[in-house]
């Protein structure tokens, strides 16, 4: 009932946030709902408790309980898709120094999977956990290739999963990858740069609302306080 989307979203979902690392993939999905019920008992619980010492009817702590039922079970979900979300803008952020590297390495004249060895060897992160998996990947039989597209399809930031293309592309043509890594390294930076000049823009704008708040009501006071005088000539 809570997973209508299916077991197979939200095996990616809890990929993408990062949840359930040391657990066999087909067992996350229980570990998720585990945790589900865990939250839902829990707000269950503590709804029964404060409907009892706050002295309400049987019919208002049975809605009560449901509230907290349903809180319980959304809160989960809600946490999840904000672990997407911070995950995301972490790997928004590493992913440029990550491009930067990589181009480096196959310009001393690595091959590709050299290359991801190289930086995750010496990297730590949430991409180089990603380029880590695919080697992994890799190890186990598959085409590196098909490792890197595997990646591509289950991380959260567009950029990384360009990246991640990008690395499948050139080991399966050999194409010549240091100018495309820097070119996408460019436009992670310019992105983030107009990410963070729109979001300055709203923060002034959310800080004018409390000023105008305040003193819009105080200068029509101001405003309005002679016009009776003014009109009618009564003090």
């Amino acid at each position: 009932m809570l997973e209508r989307s299916g077991e197979s979203v939200t095996i990616v979902e809890l990929r993408q946030a990062g949840w359930y690392r040391d657990v066999p993939e087909e067992e996350t999905v229980q570990a998720f709902r585990m945790a589900q019920l865990r939250t839902i008992a829990t707000a269950a619980g503590l709804t029964f408790l404060v409907g009892i010492v706050v002295g309400l009817s049987p019919i208002q702590r049975i809605v009560l309980v449901a509230l907290g039922i349903v809180i319980g079970a959304t809160r989960r979900k809600a946490s999840l898709h904000s672990a997407i979300e911070r995950r995301r803008e972490r790997m928004c952020i590493e992913i440029y120094t990550v491009n930067q590297l990589l181009a480096m390495r196959v310009r001393a004249g690595g091959g590709v999977v050299h290359a991801v060895q190289d930086v995750v060897r010496r990297g730590e992160g949430e991409v180089v956990a990603e380029l880590s998996d695919a080697l992994r990947l890799h190890r186990s039989g598959w085409r590196a290739a098909d490792a890197f597209r595997r990646i591509a399809e289950l991380t959260p930031e567009p950029f990384c999963s360009r990246t991640y293309r990008l690395l499948a592309t050139a080991e399966e043509r050999g194409a010549d990858l240091a100018p495309a890594l820097l070119d996408l390294a460019e436009d992670v930076r310019e992105t983030r740069r107009e990410t963070m000049r729109r979001s300055a823009t709203k923060r002034r704008a959310a800080m004018l609302v409390p000023t105008i708040a305040i003193l819009a009501p105080v200068l029509l006071l101001f405003v309005a306080a002679p016009l009776p005088y003014l009109i009618t000539g009564w003090r």
